[in-house]
């Protein structure tokens, strides 16, 4: 029998504990500036099935969550008319870690420093499994999306533009 890679918890994976939802563990070798696609390639699951959490912000500087395919991109415009705001841009890297907690590249949304409201493209929460970050650089955890309305204050939208 082979013994289980160890993984240490991170703040997400004790957040998903403590809300007790299942969830798989899935390491994989990072690379900088990779991004889903390599995490796709290297779990051998299909990219629309990766979820990239982006930390984003209004035109007021208020910091949001958006869950988004990773083989899609973020219609901004299309985002910002949807929530009821004038913008939404990215936040910087430092500001992103600022507001979560997780380094970019490593971002989750569960168990992040700041609460934020979390926008999740809808198509995503009709998938059977998605794998999403778990808090750190070269991990992911595989779950159901449809646990994610259970846990989070998420809000679904359209706003996904073909990758």
């Amino acid at each position: 029998m082979s013994r289980k890679e160890h993984i240490s918890e991170t703040p997400a994976t004790q957040y998903l504990r403590r809300c007790r939802v299942v969830f798989s563990e899935h390491p994989y070798q990072y690379e900088e500036h990779g991004g889903t696609t390599v995490s796709a390639r290297e779990l051998g699951v299909d990219e629309h099935q990766v979820v990239k959490t982006l930390v984003m912000q209004d035109e007021a500087g208020k910091p949001l969550i958006v869950l988004m395919h990773g083989d899609c991109k973020v219609s901004t415009k299309n985002l910002a008319r949807q929530i009821g705001c004038k913008s939404v841009e990215p936040c910087t890297p430092e500001v992103a870690q600022r507001h979560s907690g997780y380094q970019i590249g490593g971002t989750s949304p569960f168990g992040t420093r700041k609460a934020m409201p979390v926008y999740v493209e809808q198509s995503i929460l009709a998938l059977e499994r998605i794998y999403i970050n778990g808090g750190r650089r070269g991990y992911l955890v595989g779950l159901a999306p449809a646990v994610l309305p259970t846990i989070l204050p998420v809000t679904a939208v359209s706003c996904a533009l073909a990758g």
